[in-house]
């Protein structure tokens, strides 16, 4: 688990690619290699990836990891080249149970890419807008679990969402004048990808939502459903003001 607080930025400084996957390696990063031990999850970019090697000295501190090739296919981090040896990268060690949680709950389990649409300054801010890949069969929309004023994983950096455009697939984020200096996505140019993690809550809720609406789920979900249900007939006038709900329509 971690926050979404980039803690430091690292160097990209080997990528070894081949059919099975990527080796990636990343140098200037002994601030948060005190602590480290083989196995642990470092989250690079916001995909959470184990240690298989690091010396805290060398190279200003560097780590390995292996990439598998789902991995690849969700993330900016290979397969598409968009990664390079001198690219700087967001890092946040996996979150101890001693520390403040200032960001939201992010599993670091990159949903897909984003496209940086656009850009302009407001004041010391930044704001950017992204737009979203076509969904597919395989990968449905994301837009259901971005809301204005909610959260969204970009690059790892938790974030709060400012617009959203359904129709256009789009939805924006602003950047103050110290988390542009922070992390790398103030670098990034229109056109690059960048890696989303959308809130984890939305989608227990849709998923507790339809199984309760599909007969399953446990029984306070479906009683809070129903409730909804009820109060949405009534609003409506379809069923009067007192009614009870007890999952027939009379």
């Amino acid at each position: 688990m971690f926050t979404g607080l980039i803690e430091h930025l690292g160097t990209v400084s080997a990528i070894h690619q081949d059919d099975g996957g990527c080796a990636l390696t990343i140098s200037q990063s002994a601030p948060i290699l005190v602590d480290c031990h083989i196995g642990d999850s470092i989250a690079i970019n916001g995909a959470c990836l184990t240690v298989v090697e690091f010396d805290v000295e060398l190279h200003g501190g560097y780590f390995k990891i292996w990439l598998a090739n789902e991995t690849l296919s969700r993330t900016d981090l290979g397969n598409q080249g968009d990664r390079k040896v001198g690219d700087q990268v967001n890092l946040e060690r996996a979150m101890g149970a001693h520390v403040r949680f200032g960001g939201h709950f992010v599993q670091a389990h990159v949903d897909t890419t984003a496209t940086i649409f656009r850009r302009a300054l407001d004041g010391d801010s930044l704001r950017l807008w992204f737009q979203l890949p076509e969904p597919t069969a395989e990968r449905p929309s994301l837009l259901p679990y971005i809301i204005p004023k909610g959260y969204v994983t970009i690059d790892g950096a938790s974030l709060t969402v400012t617009s959203v455009d359904d129709a256009e697939r789009m939805f924006g984020v602003m950047l103050i004048q110290h988390t542009q200096q922070k992390i790398t996505l103030a670098k990034k140019a229109n056109g690059e990808r960048v890696n989303i993690e959308v809130d984890m809550v939305g989608k227990y809720v849709e998923k507790s939502v339809l199984a309760a609406l599909e007969g399953g789920g446990g029984e306070i979900m479906r009683t809070f459903v129903q409730k909804i249900v009820e109060e949405t007939l009534v609003d409506k006038g379809i069923l009067p003001s007192g009614s009870v709900f007890n999952g027939d329509i009379q």
